[in-house]
């Protein structure tokens, strides 16, 4: 076991709990199976925000459900996996429970840093890179502190109702996602500007929902991970290639 090459895992838009308990389980159980196959070599372990559909989280409350999962990743930690969360535009409203209880590493914005040997951005992609002002608008307003503690003050029972409902119906008139082109990926116009200040070897993203690995500049990559609504797709890293890959169940 010792002598296996450890790689880095990538995970994104998983939306646990949409578009109801029953569908979720599904999905969540495969997402289960696909833990378990990458625990041998896996070092370490980046999900990239939306992992839950809705999330909101008090000082002594959480939401029920996803036992399956948060157990397997609590088994992950504990056998010395590093586990990296950032919080996405729909699970924006995780705090200190998820850290706590597992161990992981929570991101709430952009993250520079060296997986074996290459650098790396990485960030779930809500409201960065020219555009979609009107997230951003969104986006002010979710993070602002008053309208936070304003929400905690409602009953768990109410608020989760009223956030798991918007987040639901918000994501069924949707369109399905596909991609813009270079010259319109608001995600690929922000790494171009970023890679023009400094260099990365490979730009990871979620929030996209449509998995895409092309190159960006004479040596770097862009990559969006994709979904677990429609795409069951990972990102791997063995140290010299990152691969988008599909999870087979």
């Amino acid at each position: 076991m010792d002598n296996i090459k450890k790689k880095a895992y990538f995970a994104s838009d998983i939306h646990l709990g949409l578009p109801n308990f029953e569908k979720s389980l599904i999905r969540e159980k495969h997402l289960v199976k696909w833990l378990d196959s990458i625990k041998a070599d896996a070092s370490e372990l980046y999900l990239l925000g939306d992992v839950f559909d809705f999330w909101h989280e008090w000082k002594r409350a959480a939401p029920q459900g996803f036992t399956r999962f948060l157990g397997k990743l609590g088994e992950l930690s504990d056998t010395g996996i590093t586990i990296h969360l950032f919080t996405g535009n729909h699970d924006i409203w995780i705090y200190n429970y998820l850290p706590r209880e597992i161990g992981l590493i929570l991101h709430r914005k952009e993250f520079m840093t060296e997986i074996l040997g290459k650098k790396f951005y990485l960030a779930h992609g809500d409201g960065i890179g020219p555009g979609d002002g009107g997230y951003k608008l969104l986006k002010f307003f979710f993070t602002n502190k008053f309208l936070q503690w304003c929400f905690k003050r409602l009953h768990p029972d109410f608020s989760l109702w009223i956030g798991q409902s918007w987040s639901t119906n918000r994501r069924m008139t949707e369109r399905a996602p596909y991609f813009h082109g270079t010259d319109k990926e608001w995600l690929y116009l922000h790494s171009k500007n970023i890679l023009s200040k400094e260099y990365f070897d490979y730009f990871v993203y979620g929030h996209r929902h449509v998995p895409i690995n092309i190159p960006i500049g004479e040596h770097s990559n862009y990559i969006c991970l994709g979904d677990w609504l429609n795409n069951f797709t990972y990102g791997v890293f063995d140290g010299e290639k990152f691969e988008v890959k599909k999870f087979e169940f």
